[in-house]
């Protein structure tokens, strides 16, 4: 009952995307999900729009249909909840992937929390916003630091230190200062990120000018306490009063999974997952990688929209295998 052609790990939208391929195409496959359906998009700031449009982000032939050309987040998870259930597709839900092996015969066993499955070929398609790129500063692990973005709502009234400066942080910045926070923002360069969208950056950089909000450049974070946080600047080391830290520090792959699904991973700046671009096919045989995954920590080169054909590409690679199309 455990035997599958396919294994896809991870549940976003391109393990859903690949989930459809495989069922079009007569696969017997299932999804092991380590959270909740669309796991990384539950956990976006609650009142997230998208940057990109809702047809951008259809998957499976199926309309996104939103209210304004781009959705919310409340919209993008009612979207794949019905992708899901419209498709049937086969999905287990808070079921850890612990590791997988190579047997004999060439298939693979996987061993989650819950179970054990083999199968003849495995998609990893793990995204990379689960794992957050952490500072490893003293204090990190204090309640009042925050990875992850939830709502300005818990911050009124609060000193909030916003550690980066590209997109998330200076909405983050935006949001928390618009709803009663004292914000201040630490950032690594001498500016705001380059690449912040272009309607956001004359919002921050005015009032970081007119000093609604407090930026200290060239800026790193020394250690945290409980009331206070410890900088160092251009001038040296200074100390400001703190409530909350939110560090919107980015995010990177699941390297420990990586590495315990016995995947190859370079030992560079990028860390990206070997694999063939043309085909995806990892240095595993029959192991194949989807999505942002694909980028290692180049997180910002993949997205939902530009990785939308991995899941045909990869299915057309196992059908060929399988000698059910003409390779070519």
């Amino acid at each position: 009952m455990n035997n599958y052609d396919l294994i896809i790990i991870g549940g976003g939208p391109t393990g859903l995307n690949c989930a459809i391929a495989a069922k079009k195409a007569g696969l017997k496959y299932l999804v092991l999900e380590k959270g909740l359906l669309v796991n990384s998009i539950y956990h976006f700031p609650i009142n997230m729009t998208f940057f990109s449009t809702s047809k951008l982000l259809e998957i499976g032939d199926t309309p996104f249909i939103s209210h304004t050309e781009k959705p919310t987040r409340r919209e993008a998870l009612e979207y794949y909840r019905r992708l899901q259930q419209s498709y049937d597709l086969k999905v287990h839900l808070y079921e850890p992937v612990v590791k997988m092996e190579r047997q004999e015969d060439g298939r693979y066993h996987i061993q989650t929390e819950k179970s054990e499955y083999t199968a003849g070929s495995v998609i990893v398609a793990t995204g990379f916003y689960d794992t957050p790129r952490l500072m490893n500063v003293p204090g990190e692990d204090l309640p009042k630091v925050k990875h992850y973005y939830d709502d300005a709502h818990p911050y009124i009234g609060q000193k909030v230190l916003v550690i980066g400066a590209a997109n998330s942080a200076c909405d983050v910045a935006l949001e928390t200062w618009n709803k009663g926070s004292e914000v201040t923002m630490a950032i690594r360069e001498d500016n705001i990120y380059k690449g912040v969208k272009y309607w956001i950056r004359p919002n921050i950089e005015n009032r970081i000018k007119e000093g609604s909000i407090t930026a200290y450049f060239n800026t790193v974070v020394k250690e945290i306490r409980p009331r206070e946080v410890v900088l160092e600047g251009p001038d040296g080391t200074f100390t400001i009063e703190n409530d909350f830290v939110l560090a919107m520090t980015g995010y990177k792959p699941n390297y420990d999974l990586l590495g315990r699904l016995g995947l190859e991973i370079p030992n560079d700046e990028d860390q990206i997952p070997v694999h063939d671009p043309e085909t995806l096919e990892t240095s595993l045989p029959n192991v194949y990688l989807a999505g942002v995954v694909c980028a290692g920590m180049k997180t910002s080169k993949l997205f939902i929209e530009n990785t939308r054909d991995h899941g045909e590409t990869i299915i057309r690679q196992i059908l060929e295998k399988k000698g059910d199309l003409v390779a070519g």
